[in-house]
């Protein structure tokens, strides 16, 4: 049995996400920086017949995030999908005329070094298994810069390189990375923009591996 690992897990799209990739037979990892958040999570999932666990890590800190992804490779099974998908924090969306060099560190390393953290974890694994799905969740400011919200624009941006470098390098190994961007808010009654419709977009691009770049919806004009 091979892991679905979910870096940034929440109870929105992070638990409809791991519901859906448990219930297709794979142990879940859960990795957020919040210990009780995790012990929910996992309580859910556990009652739904999953078999998932928690493991505390920071996407900042790149040494707990390493270690985390570790641990979850050793005591669940290899990962053979990862999910890169946490939430912003509200310091990183400053307008652009209001962000100076060292408002861009933090942004950077929660949308660059922690992907490339991650993907360097989880790689080795993958090769061993002979296949793995890397999936990036960004939102519209990755494609479409926004300047409002500087630090998230030219951090989703850099990500967005990153994880199309992957796809490029990755593919005749059969190692697929693919980015979906939802350009609004996820929200329980928006048709394609719910937790569980992304949760089953997702769960396709890594089923069908058709292309890079999803969209959720249209982005707007």
């Amino acid at each position: 049995m091979t892991t679905f690992a979910l870096v940034g897990a929440g109870a929105g799209l992070g638990l409809a996400t791991a519901r859906r990739f448990g219930s297709a037979g794979h142990t879940v990892a859960l990795i957020s920086r919040n210990n009780q958040h995790l012990d929910d999570l996992t309580a859910e999932l556990t009652r739904d017949g999953i078999q998932a666990r928690g493991f505390t890590a920071d996407v900042l800190d790149i040494e707990s995030l390493d270690a985390a992804l570790y641990a979850a490779g050793t005591s669940l099974g290899t990962i053979e999908i990862l999910q890169y998908s946490p939430v912003p924090r509200g310091d990183f969306m400053k307008p652009v005329l209001d962000t100076s060099a060292d408002d861009l560190d933090a942004p950077l390393g929660f949308s660059v070094k922690g992907p490339v953290t991650c993907v360097n974890a989880v790689l080795p694994g993958m090769r061993e298994l002979g296949r793995g799905t890397l999936l990036f969740v960004n939102g519209s400011s990755a494609v479409r810069p926004n300047p409002n919200v500087a630090g998230t624009s030219v951090a989703f941006a850099a990500e967005s390189a990153y994880a199309r470098m992957l796809h490029d390098t990755l593919a005749p190994e059969n190692i697929h990375a693919a980015q979906l961007i939802i350009p609004g808010a996820i929200r329980p009654d928006a048709e394609h923009s719910n937790p569980e419709a992304l949760a089953q977009r997702l769960y396709d691009m890594h089923d069908k591996r058709d292309g890079f770049r999803h969209y959720s919806e249209p982005l707007p004009d």
